[in-house]
């Protein structure tokens, strides 16, 4: 169990980090920088999505012969519609834009920040929580390497991320509260975790929708947000190469321990 917890907490790590940047760098990432680290968490986040979500979901439905599909096709479209959700009734401001999402707010700005930063980790968090739960589960598809492939693959998006949202803030607050910021909007993922790991008795044949769920929640974050931010205005290219570097780099954490 000590194993699994620290599992979890792997992700979190990575936030704090990255977040930890507001002491050691005088300036914020360059925008090339800052596109090459969006477009590295869509690699991860898509591979991801597939290797140690959709296709162990399906895997676990193969019992259902040609309708193994059905429940990680539920699952993955119930998750981006649980994103979607969130996405409008939870104000939050994008890195780079003026204009605020969702309810109008009287919120600061550094808070929805945060929020939309914060909105990311949601569905990493469960991901996380859902491939240990596979694992507590003892179904077989799950192994241990398989879920610490996900957790590290999540930390590793994670660290730059934190950075990302530290660094422009810390001449609005100072270094302590920026790393403070930029922790706090981590710390979900360890609590989804959690909470999926408690309903792991209760998830039973619901699992391989689960497993899905969550990877339509990460997807969803994807499409929706990283890749515009990351293709927009110029090096777009070094996007495209960070995507590609962070989906073999994911690809290749699963499939060689899991």
């Amino acid at each position: 169990m000590s194993s699994i917890l620290a599992g979890i907490m792997i992700p979190f790590i990575g936030t704090t980090a990255g977040a930890a940047c507001v002491f050691f760098l005088k300036n914020s990432l360059k925008a090339w920088v800052q596109k090459a680290f969006l477009g590295f968490a869509s690699g991860v986040m898509v591979a991801a999505s597939v290797w140690s979500l959709l296709i162990p979901a399906m895997n676990m439905s193969e019992g259902m012969g040609r309708l193994a599909f059905v429940p990680a096709a539920a699952g993955f479209s119930l998750g981006i519609a649980f994103l979607l959700l969130l996405d409008e009734f939870i104000p939050h401001l994008h890195i780079d834009t003026q204009e605020p999402e969702g309810p109008k707010s009287s919120l600061k700005k550094s808070t929805m920040l945060v929020l939309a930063v914060t909105l990311h980790n949601i569905p990493e968090g469960m991901a996380v929580g859902v491939a240990f739960a596979g694992l507590m589960s003892e179904n077989g598809t799950i192994t241990m390497a398989g879920a610490l492939a996900l957790s590290i693959g999540i930390a590793l998006q994670n660290f730059p991320e934190g950075a990302i949202i530290s660094l422009p803030l810390k001449e609005a607050v100072g270094k302590g509260k920026a790393f403070a910021y930029g922790t706090l909007s981590g710390i979900v993922e360890p609590l989804g975790a959690a909470l999926m790991l408690m309903l792991t008795d209760f998830l039973g044949p619901a699992l391989p929708g689960f497993l899905a769920f969550a990877a339509g929640a990460m997807i969803y974050v994807v499409v929706e947000e990283l890749i515009p931010e990351s293709a927009s205005g110029p090096h777009s290219n070094v996007a495209t190469i960070g995507f590609a570097l962070g989906f073999v780099a994911m690809m290749i954490l699963d499939v060689a321990l899991g």
